[in-house]
């Protein structure tokens, strides 16, 4: 009996069906660079297994993307990974954006203070896309590469965001939202967010107790414009071991103050909230 045809196209659990009016090829390629911004080093066979290609239509993607500089391969090892020209595309992005410019000083200054990794970040599609970091010289330390995504609802900048919303956007949100549960302590519904984000307001800044990761805590601070819109956030991360509920609330004070100090850099009279 013959078998069925094997299926080919995205990972199981990825993207939406493509666009009718979308270039395969070019479609394949993008989802291969997804991948390897994912890895830290794949061979050629995990990418075909991941993206649920035969490897023969891997490596013509690879060859191409390698002729463009796009992508690079470690022969030794035989694992492939992101190349440099799609990190000069992706730091034409934090160009325009001019945040991580502006902000960059302030962020190092707060990690001096704090001891911990100062990382920022934007709101993206329903999540925090990470765009900068200064990272603590502590031996154990949080790392949030730029480009790493996290839920609004499990993490500190993306709680401050959240409280930072209009009434109408938060609803819409909360309407849509996949609480995804991370660890035991991750907020998983409504009500329990909404008392959250009442709570951010209050005091000024958004605190993750282990929301995303056991052992790590995280305070952040929305950044607002000149529009006093919030188009930023940002956070100091670390162990809990040194983020103590002490730490916590001395931190906040800091982050609230960063987050102040950076909006005043993007023209904002108002100051971080």
């Amino acid at each position: 009996m013959q078998q069925p045809a094997r299926k080919r196209g995205r990972p199981k659990g990825g993207k939406a069906d493509q666009p009718a009016a979308s270039i395969q090829a070019l479609d394949r390629g993008l989802d291969v660079l997804e991948a390897l911004a994912a890895h830290e080093g794949i061979t050629l066979t995990g990418l075909s297994t991941h993206l649920d290609q035969s490897p023969a239509t891997m490596h013509r993607v690879l060859a191409t993307l390698k002729h463009r500089r796009y992508v690079e391969n470690n022969p030794d090892r035989q694992e492939w990974f992101i190349g440099p020209e799609a990190f000069r595309l992706g730091s034409a992005f934090l160009r325009r954006t001019n945040i991580a410019e502006r902000s960059r000083a302030v962020m190092r200054d707060l990690m001096a203070l704090t001891g911990e990794t100062a990382n920022l970040g934007i709101e993206r599609d329903g999540d925090v896309l990470f765009v900068s970091q200064v990272e603590t010289h502590q031996t154990i330390r949080a790392f949030f590469p730029p480009g790493t995504r996290s839920p609004l609802h499990a993490s500190g900048i993306g709680k401050a965001l959240l409280a930072a919303f209009d009434p109408a956007r938060l609803a819409m949100f909360v309407r849509d939202a996949t609480f995804t549960r991370f660890t035991d302590k991750t907020i998983v519904d409504a009500d329990a967010l909404h008392a959250d984000i009442a709570l951010i307001r209050r005091r000024g800044f958004a605190f993750d107790d282990e929301e995303r990761t056991l052992g790590m805590r995280c305070v952040a601070a929305s950044i607002v414009n000149s529009y006093a819109e919030a188009v930023a956030g940002v956070s100091v991360s670390g162990p809990t071991n040194r983020m103590t509920d002490a730490a916590v609330d001395r931190i906040g004070v800091m982050v609230a103050t960063a987050a102040a100090q950076i909006s005043a850099n993007l023209g904002s009279a108002q100051g971080g909230r």
